[in-house]
């Protein structure tokens, strides 16, 4: 006699849509946010399925952000986006928005850009590793998240290189090391290859790979070569392997250490990490190098 318990239950809404984010190899912060947005449309609803709403819904919680909530531009479109994406590509029942309903354009702002002499004195405020990570985003061209995404293997000190895995776009680059950079990149290496030795006395070591390397080549999780160039303070327990996992030092913990190093450094322009990376283009371009593939 069959059972209905022998069905298995199809998975919950948020599960699906992380199924779906993960099958399109959306990045992990990709997925938080659209799973965060979804769950606060479906909060602001009443707790209603979206299978239950309509365009009108999406219409309301999108007006709730601009005009109560007073959102960025680029909140809002995320939010927007995260909607989209739960109608089109996890529920297959695209959505029409109610006329007048319309994504907002992210205003352009004038890039903060530094001279010579201000990198050098906010780089004297920062403390290691972050005035190692400012140096690359200002010598590398490197974006914040692309320089504390960086594995070991990333690093080719001989050749003066630095691959960018997966950067804007999701492309990979090679960037160059600055000569002067290359003597305290290999003192970061050679203390996260003994903080890793440590860890796996420990009977810790592993970090988080791509899903598909995850699959594929599990034991590279515990390597060296894999293993973040800026890693995190502390080890946590992995939710999906429940192994004690290290993570890269989180990007709030360097854009503070930067607004503290401007303020010191009596710096009154609004200056943040991204500011180094277009220093960065502005000063080769000062120098007449070509800057079209950074």
């Amino acid at each position: 006699m069959s059972s209905d318990r022998s069905h298995a239950r199809p998975p919950k809404l948020l599960e699906q849509v992380r199924r779906a984010c993960r099958a399109r190899q959306f990045s992990r912060r990709t997925e938080e946010a659209y799973t965060g947005w979804i769950r606060r449309y479906v909060l602001f609803h009443g707790k209603q399925h979206p299978a239950n709403l309509t365009g009108g819904a999406v219409a309301a919680f999108l007006t709730h952000l601009a005009d109560e909530r007073k959102v960025s531009t680029s909140t809002q479109n995320q939010a927007a986006s995260s909607l989209l994406f739960l109608y089109r590509d996890v529920r297959s029942t695209p959505i029409d928005l109610p006329h007048g309903v319309l994504r907002p354009k992210k205003q352009r702002r004038l890039p903060i850009v530094l001279t010579r002499g201000e990198v050098a004195l906010i780089l004297d405020e920062l403390p290691r590793p972050h005035r190692l990570i400012a140096s690359l985003l200002y010598g590398s061209g490197l974006r914040l998240l692309e320089a504390l995404q960086l594995r070991v293997k990333d690093v080719d000190l001989e050749r003066k290189e630095l691959t960018v895995r997966r950067g804007k776009g999701g492309h990979d680059r090679l960037t160059m090391i600055p000569a002067t950079l290359c003597g305290e990149l290999q003192r970061q290496l050679n203390i996260v290859r003994r903080q890793h030795e440590r860890d796996v006395a420990e009977g810790a070591g592993w970090v988080r790979l791509p899903a598909a390397l995850a699959a594929k080549y599990a034991s590279a999780a515990r390597e060296l070569a894999w293993q973040y160039v800026f890693p995190a303070a502390r080890t946590h327990l992995d939710g999906a392997t429940g192994r004690p996992t290290r993570h890269h030092l989180h990007e709030t913990a360097v854009q503070r250490a930067v607004t503290l190093a401007v303020r010191n450094a009596g710096i009154s322009r609004r200056a943040t990490c991204h500011s180094f990376r277009h220093s960065f283009a502005t000063h080769l371009l000062e120098d007449g190098y070509d800057i079209r593939t950074i």
